[in-house]
């Protein structure tokens, strides 16, 4: 199993998604771009984020790589929905990008596998971003040259609690099933101790959102403590 330098890179390490929210105050390309830059100066060794003009800010201002997604509408497949949407994030820096990757219907139609063809003829590199053990497999099979947990918990990050933990049955099971294949976990990261717990668990990398680039949900957790 070929697995390519970039991605072979990322073994071990933290990755940050950096994400801000419709209507959120830091909802803009720069002040995404210099949140990416800090923390690349902390030690990410790539970042994930959503939206053409975060893409290619955070790629103007970082030098590691960038996992670009484009989210479009709430529900359902809103990831990198369409082959459309995919080439748009390579178009804007994407080094790798993020696609839904579960069986549920899509807006043109296609299928995961109908989307994943062209990109890989084009030389694209893509993530999985999955729900389910059989989202994994067929991920996999289909020539993802990554798979994720991403959405194993179901709802966005920001309404996810502090309780909340990653999903370490679904990782264990899939780095299992494909020994030395590049699992992501991603989702409900919330402490350093959770990140170490994922690649005990056998996670190729660990992503690590709204606990370190959410300040609002940081907030609310502190807010929280301190009333309960």
């Amino acid at each position: 199993m070929a697995i390519d330098p970039l991605i072979q890179s990322l073994k071990g390490k933290l990755i940050v998604s950096v994400q801000a929210y419709m209507g959120e105050p830091l909802r803009n390309p720069e002040t995404m771009a210099q949140m990416a830059r800090a923390c690349e100066l902390g030690g990410a060794a790539a970042i994930r984020c959503q939206g053409l003009s975060d893409i290619a800010a955070i790629k103007g201002r970082t030098e590691v790589p960038v996992i670009g997604l484009w989210k479009e509408g709430h529900e359902g497949v809103y990831i990198t929905p369409t082959l459309r949407h995919a080439r748009a994030c390579v178009a804007a820096g994407a080094d790798i990008v993020a696609i839904d990757a579960t069986d549920r219907p899509r807006p043109d139609g296609k299928t995961v596998a109908d989307t994943l063809e062209p990109l890989k003829a084009e030389g694209v590199l893509t993530m999985a971003d999955c729900m389910t053990i059989d989202d994994i497999r067929r991920a996999v099979d289909a020539g993802f040259d990554i798979v994720s947990t991403t959405l194993s918990h179901g709802v966005a990050a920001i309404d996810c609690t502090m309780a909340d933990g990653p999903d370490l049955p679904l990782l264990r099971q899939a780095a299992e099933e494909f020994p030395g294949f590049p699992v992501v976990c991603e989702g409900r990261v919330h402490t350093p101790e959770e990140a170490r717990a994922a690649i005990d668990a056998g996670a190729w990398a660990v992503v690590v959102g709204t606990a370190i680039t959410h300040p609002t949900s940081l907030t609310s957790w502190f807010k929280a403590a301190l009333e309960a």
